[in-house]
């Protein structure tokens, strides 16, 4: 039998929530059972048929870190927005305390991170709006007073200098998964 000071000691869980509710089920972790939460989310400018829009979502899809007691663990496991507690079998892994404040300090704790990509000269970027929509091309030039671009696109078989909105383009992916990363 487990004395009463291990009880109540605490350590970081992973949480698996209802998909789209991270912030939801930590929320109220928080408010109802005055557990300790984590649940970053970052905002950032998606490509849209309408443009780039402005979006926000969890870090994690589904899933947010919680500070509970072995106490809380079967109640947390079946909480409002909670479909359960990362385990592996009858082994419930915790997370170091290292990491998850080192994520506090990275993400601003429960703040929302914003994610600005802005091109630069040389950045390959994929076209999202406009006549070229879904072409690629290399960005040659930024007029940011204009709010505009000068890229370089391969259009039938030979290189053209285009001109156009800088909210028309959006940065590849592996960019824009690097940018993230250096943050």
């Amino acid at each position: 039998m487990q004395s009463t000071e291990s009880q109540e000691k605490t350590a970081w869980f992973c949480l698996i929530s209802r998909r789209k509710h991270e912030y939801i089920a930590a929320a109220r972790l928080a408010e109802l059972q005055k557990v300790k939460v984590l649940a970053p989310r970052i905002r950032f400018r998606r490509p849209t048929r309408k443009g780039p829009q402005w979006t926000t979502e969890a870090l994690f899809p589904s899933y947010f870190c919680a500070r509970l007691g072995p106490s809380l663990l079967r109640r947390t496991h079946y909480a409002t927005h909670v479909r359960g507690i990362v385990h592996f079998g009858n082994s419930w892994p915790t997370i170091p305390d290292q990491t998850v404040e080192e994520l506090e300090k990275r993400l601003g704790g429960g703040q929302v991170h914003v994610i600005v990509t802005s091109v630069s000269a040389g950045d390959e970027v994929e076209i999202i709006d406009g006549t070229f929509r879904g072409f690629e091309a290399v960005v040659t030039q930024v007029m940011p007073a204009r709010k505009r671009v000068a890229i370089l696109l391969d259009f039938l078989g030979r290189q053209t200098v285009v001109e156009m909105k800088s909210d028309a383009i959006f940065k590849n992916v592996e960019q824009r998964e690097s940018v993230f990363k250096a943050a």
